[in-house]
């Protein structure tokens, strides 16, 4: 009997070690495809405070002061995520012509805008702060040491893409960027 459950565990084993691995489907440009990161509930409530650990990081490694997480700030990048989304379209402009000075505005933020970050991606919000700080106008938004507070917000689409709106601003100084492109105190900001 003992010959037998061997026999059969062994043969087990042979048959397991003969599955191949998945391999991850590759699109047309020979890259795997994304896998979708899905926002849970509990990711929801998880994902400011990972945002604000890592830049906060980021910025005490070059003597930057940390950034605190605005409401308002939060509200208007939300409100852009899910009009970015609605759009099908990543850009700066709300579908209304609003800029994302006008944005913070209507939430009731009174501070200076430094910059607008945004993104379509199906990662999640590390990889995408990630991507942010490898180009420089980017990285520049959430660098720049006059800026004291931050906003952070998504949208998921059924399908799994991912819509980021990250706003940086502070009290003092005059506003410099939004989202790779400067913008003169001329044109309101």
């Amino acid at each position: 009997m003992l010959k037998l459950s061997t026999l059969a565990l062994v043969s087990v084993l042979a048959l397991a070690a003969c599955q191949t691995q998945q391999q991850p489907q590759l699109g047309p440009d020979g890259k795997p495809i994304p896998v979708a990161y899905k926002i849970t509930p509990k990711e929801e409530a998880q994902i400011p405070a990972r945002v604000a650990g890592q830049i906060n990081q980021l910025r005490a490694n070059v003597g930057a002061p940390g950034l605190v997480q605005s409401p308002m700030l939060d509200m208007a990048s939300m409100a852009h995520a899910r009009d970015m989304a609605a759009q099908n379209r990543a850009w700066h402009f709300g579908s209304d012509g609003s800029s994302p000075l006008d944005r913070i505005r209507r939430q009731g933020y009174m501070g200076h805008l430094i910059g607008e970050n945004i993104s379509e991606t199906y990662e999640n919000e590390i990889v995408t702060l990630n991507a942010w700080m490898q180009t420089r106008d980017t990285r520049d938004i959430l660098m720049d040491p006059r800026a004291s507070e931050f906003g952070i917000g998504w949208f998921q689409e059924p399908s799994g893409k991912i819509w980021w709106v990250m706003i940086t601003a502070g009290s003092g100084g005059a506003p410099v960027a939004v989202g790779g492109f400067a913008m003169a105190a001329a044109n309101g900001l």
